[in-house]
């Protein structure tokens, strides 16, 4: 007999297990596609991941893979008509964003969910000052006065190690350096106390010294606020110093996921393990550095079975031919590959 709750009552039933599991953000097969003249985009493919509460979840992957395009998916950022998710789920605490209005995801956006966009000179406007970026986010969502809206300002742009911040505020984006300008768009991000924030390759155009500390911003950020963070990048170095869990994405397919511990110690998929291999031993230097054969597959025509399958050296006919589900090692630890059996 069908359950007199119906549809309501399973979704009820599946978001009190989230939160009962310290979940704050479940993901499920999650499609996106982007419908061109040369064909259609399989951006997205069937990701699965959750996010817990009060943990950095990293995205891991090549430039191409996906994990940008699935962090403006969960938003309702893609551009339509030529990008539409078609399937999947984003639940949060009682929602799907996916079936969310425009209206429901723009009040979600920045104040319950915020995103630190990749390239934060184009992020931000060029022509609005640092300071009326933050605080007209600040006043459109917590609807403060504009005395309360800019001593907030000065106090975010504090926080996040900007000096001189008062005078910061008056600055455009060009005024300031790589450095500070994605540190400006931390704190506009910060600035409505999200409960989870997205950083999609924060630490990408910037140098060594600032990428360590905007990292060492992020883990006091995660703990001084208790905010849940999922953390774009492709480099294991970040992972290693940043991420609580790791999800491995390829060809927009998740294919590996574990505590971060577990998958630098012990990778599963061929695919995770080539991008360990990667990273640059430094008690080695004479050695030449290793990349993985081949490149990402056109996501307009991907290959059959296994997406990896053409660049993997443990590759057999059944990879080519199929491609393989989903298998729990442990608790935490899952993998998509035929080299290993449920």
């Amino acid at each position: 007999m069908p359950s007199i709750l119906g549809a309501a009552g399973s979704c009820y039933q599946k978001d009190c297990e989230m939160l009962n599991n310290g979940t704050i953000l479940q993901i499920t097969n999650l499609k996106t596609r982007f419908f061109t003249r040369r064909g259609v985009v399989k951006a997205v493919d069937g990701v699965n991941f959750e996010l817990r509460l009060g943990e950095c979840l990293c995205l891991v992957g090549e430039s191409g893979c996906g994990k940008s395009v699935t962090a403006l998916s969960i938003l309702g950022l893609i551009e339509s008509p030529q990008g539409r998710v078609i399937d999947g789920e984003a639940r949060y605490h009682n929602r799907d964003l996916l079936k969310c209005s425009s209206g429901e995801l723009r009040r979600i956006r920045g104040r319950e969910i915020a995103m630190i966009f990749q390239d934060a000179q184009s992020a931000l406007n060029p022509v609005f000052t640092v300071g009326d970026q933050i605080i007209e986010q600040i006043k459109l969502h917590l609807k403060t006065a504009d005395n309360e809206a800019k001593d907030r300002a000065i106090t975010l742009l504090e926080e996040v190690g900007i000096p001189s911040a008062e005078s910061a505020l008056d600055r455009y984006p060009h005024q300031l350096s790589g450095g500070m300008r994605q540190r400006a768009m931390i704190a506009m991000s910060l600035s409505c106390d999200p409960q989870i924030l997205i950083a999609d390759e924060p630490t990408t155009a910037v140098d060594v010294t600032v990428r360590a500390q905007i990292l060492n911003l992020f883990k006091e950020l995660k703990v001084n606020r208790k905010m849940s963070l999922i953390f774009i990048t492709h480099d294991f170095g970040v992972v290693s110093e940043i991420g609580d869990r790791a999800v491995i994405v390829y060809a927009g397919k998740d294919v590996e996921t574990a505590p971060v511990s577990e998958i630098i110690e012990s990778p599963k998929h061929p695919y995770s393990v080539g991008l360990l291999n990667c990273l640059p031993d430094f008690t080695k230097v004479a050695d030449r550095l290793v990349s993985i054969p081949g490149s990402t597959p056109d996501p307009t025509a991907p290959p059959s079975g296994c997406p990896f399958h053409p660049r993997c050296a443990h590759v057999m006919d059944i990879c080519r031919r199929q491609e393989p589900k989903r298998i729990r090692l442990s608790d935490e630890h899952s993998v998509s590959c035929y080299l290993y059996k449920g």
